[in-house]
């Protein structure tokens, strides 16, 4: 039997003959990282999830289980040959991630509503509470909707309330008068599709009430119901905005229970534009000050204590109560994806503390992450997830480089230095996960901070030292009704980030807008990181070629020269100089909003501007015609336009449906209103050579998150 130390030997034995083979120099420096391989598990793990949902159809529901028995199966048979065992053990990887995302789908299909309804009274149980800009919103469970039978009734839905009038509770039944629709389908191909979202929290409508909501009654326990957590989380949040009436309220809100929709929008623009989004969000850095700042408390006062001092592990104990608060922070703040990967780690942490094992490594970040795909592996879609795991992963990664060589040059060097080694400790941090991230939030976000390294030098510190400590001293004061003391400091410490945020954003330069990364681009880019962080030879340096060719995706993409929304109210075109122009801006400005940040723009024009002014536009009460790149695309507005238009021009987008009758054959590509009805929006790329369309639901192919509608296909040419 072969085993890997025989394996490791052998290129050595033949170094000489194989020095010249990538091969064999390959298979050595594998052998030489050996230690390393677990960290690759979970990787492996998500490429079965992302396989999964880069499939344009369902797969039968039994292949990711079929394969991974398969594969065992074959590795029982094969294990006394080592290199093949191995492979088949890291495909079984790959397969069981596969397998658990059609589980998960499996385990979470629910109703979706296939149309929209309303005005209707409906009624249903309060579950959460989310206090907004302008109102809340609410998210009802088991919903009661005239005209639905029960079957094809949402097991969720959510509802936006506006005004002033106190809202319910969680746990209460209420009955409001509302419109419903379905979740929202991309505003055009590979933009952000909040129906898949929605379809893994069971969300089956989103809508918007008329007036305030009529409670039928109250949960006598709320517990019971299983509600306390949310009814919890919407009491604190209540204190905390009745303590803290101006912008700093919504924000210290957000910090202590993870509800940020009453943020005002000009406050998250200073915060995006200057790279501080991140402190808004419950993650690493909120997670670790809570549980350290409880660690050291309880030690602290423990250590008053010299008989328990002296007889007892304090440490050990200090550390298991530090791990419950991080639980109770975990439950109040929701749970998010970067919550639970903060909870986890610093448990993890903690738990090395009691064992008396090492703490923070990677092997720590493989293990949450390999949780927190297992539980939802739907998670590794998100920006939350994708930019957190890349932060950490690159963190942990350069301190292993450069913290030894610190803590030597450092010693005890006085206090001074080390106030600067903690400054310089910051700033390479920021850097750090600046970098990691700035890829993803690209991807995402379609925008650049370029301050984001001084606004955070001058944040954190503020951040851990002044407003962390306030948020958990007014944790500890909320039973006794004096949050206030602690929450008026916190608020002092918020304005000033604040005001860091709103200095830094105003900057020459601080953001960038740029168009959307390719999906291959961040592929390649979060497959070279993964290369560059998790290996430690010279070889890992290669991943650096992957990342420069992800990054380079960027200019080799075209953006798509003409867009349509899905009910056709709304029509854009790319100029020559690259500007969007809208046919309106008085509707659909939310997927105006997404194009814009797509194209990498900032203020579009409307097509009444920019007719007439060398772009190719020109127009007349019956619609447009549009030239670029030899072609010719023909705007109707009008059906009495289209016996024109489909005798000259390249394409047709209608607003008005094209019967049979009409004989529109002669345009490389037609779309109408029943396309743009069936497909969802669409995308068109002129050239030279020809014309290129492509569709929503192309793109999001034939899943169970994606409406079914009727008529000819899924909108294909």
């Amino acid at each position: 039997m072969t085993s890997i130390s025989d394996l490791a030997m052998a290129p050595r034995r033949s170094a000489g003959r194989h020095r010249a083979d990538p091969l064999a120099w390959l298979v050595r420096c594998l052998l030489a990282e050996r230690a390393r391989w677990s960290l690759w598990l979970p990787v492996g793990f998500g490429a079965g999830i992302a396989l999964y949902f880069a499939l344009p159809t369902e797969p039968p529901w039994w292949l990711g289980s079929a394969v991974v028995a398969a594969l065992a199966t074959a590795a029982i048979v094969l294990r006394r040959r080592v290199g093949v065992l191995l492979l088949l053990l890291a495909c079984a990887v790959v397969a069981a991630g596969f397998g658990r995302a059609q589980l998960r789908t499996l385990e979470v299909a629910a109703p979706v509503l296939q149309k929209r309804l309303g005005p209707l009274r409906l009624t249903g149980l309060v579950e959460t509470v989310e206090p907004r800009v302008h109102g809340y919103r609410l998210t009802l469970r088991a919903p009661a909707i005239p005209g639905l039978a029960p079957e094809m009734t949402p097991v969720r839905i959510r509802v936006a309330l506006h005004g002033t009038l106190p809202p319910p509770q969680a746990g209460q039944t209420v009955r409001l008068r509302a419109v419903l629709q379905p979740p929202a389908e991309p505003a055009a191909p590979g933009a952000f599709d909040f129906a898949r979202q929605a379809y893994f929290q069971r969300l089956g409508a989103v809508g918007y009430a008329y007036d305030g909501a009529e409670i039928l009654a109250d949960a006598a326990a709320p517990a019971a119901a299983g509600l306390w957590l949310h009814r919890l989380r919407q009491s604190v949040a209540a204190r905390v905005l009745r303590a803290l009436p101006g912008e700093s309220g919504p924000v210290a809100a957000a910090l202590m229970t993870g509800v940020r929709g009453a943020i005002p929008e000009d406050v998250m623009a200073a915060m995006r534009d200057s790279g501080l989004a991140h402190l808004l969000a419950i993650s690493g850095l909120h997670m670790g000050l809570v549980a350290g700042l409880l660690f050291f408390a309880l030690r602290a006062g423990m250590a008053l204590l010299p008989g328990l001092a002296l007889r007892r592990p304090i440490k050990k104990w200090a550390a298991f109560g530090a791990i419950l608060g991080a639980f109770g922070y975990l439950l109040l703040t929701g749970g998010t994806v970067p919550t639970q990967r903060a909870f986890v780690m610093v448990s993890l942490v903690l738990l090395a503390v009691i064992l008396d094992r090492r703490g923070l490594s990677l092997r720590l970040v493989a293990w949450a992450a390999a949780i927190v795909l297992a539980l939802a592996p739907e998670s590794l879609l998100s920006a939350s997830f994708q930019m957190s795991f890349a932060a950490v992963i690159a963190l942990i990664a350069g301190y292993e480089v450069i913290a030894e060589r610190g803590r030597a040059a450092l010693g005890e060097r006085r206090y001074a230095v080390r106030c600067a080694a903690y400054l310089g400790g910051v700033a390479a941090t920021s850097l750090i996960a600046g970098l990691a991230t700035a890829p993803f939030a690209l991807y995402h976000f379609n925008r650049i901070a370029w301050y984001g390294l001084l606004a955070n030098l001058l944040a954190v510190p503020l951040t851990a030292f002044w407003i962390m400590p306030c948020a958990l001293a007014a944790f500890a004061l909320m039973p006794f009704g004096l949050e206030g003391l602690a929450l008026a400091p916190m608020g002092w410490g918020i304005d000033l980030l604040l005001a860091v945020a709103r200095g830094v954003a105003a900057l020459p330069g601080a953001v960038s807008l740029l168009p959307a990364m390719p999906l291959y681009g961040l592929a390649l880019v979060a497959l070279g990181g993964l290369w560059l962080c998790l290996w430690r030879r010279a070889w890992r340096l290669g991943g650096l070629l992957p990342v420069a060719l992800g990054l380079a995706s960027i200019m080799l993409l075209q953006p798509p020269d003409v867009l349509a929304t899905g009910d056709g109210r709304l029509l854009g075109l790319r100029g020559p100089d690259g500007e969007l122009l809208l046919s309106t801006s008085r509707s659909k400005r939310f997927e105006a909003e997404v194009w814009q940040r797509r194209l990498g723009l900032d203020s579009p024009q409307t097509w009444r501007e920019a007719a007439g002014g060398g772009n190719g536009l020109t127009c007349d009460p019956l619609g447009c015609l549009y030239r670029r790149r030899g072609q010719s695309v023909a705007l109707v507005r009008d059906g009495r336009a289209l016996i024109d238009d489909c005798a000259a021009a390249s394409v047709v987008v209608s607003t008005e449906p094209i019967r049979r009758a009409q004989n529109c054959v002669g345009p490389r590509a037609v779309i109408d209103r029943f396309d743009l009805w069936r497909a969802g929006g669409h995308a068109v790329w002129l050239s030279r050579e020809g014309v290129r369309v492509e569709s929503v639901a192309q793109r999001r192919g034939r899943r169970p998150w994606v409406r079914r509608r009727g008529g000819r296909g899924s909108g294909d040419q």
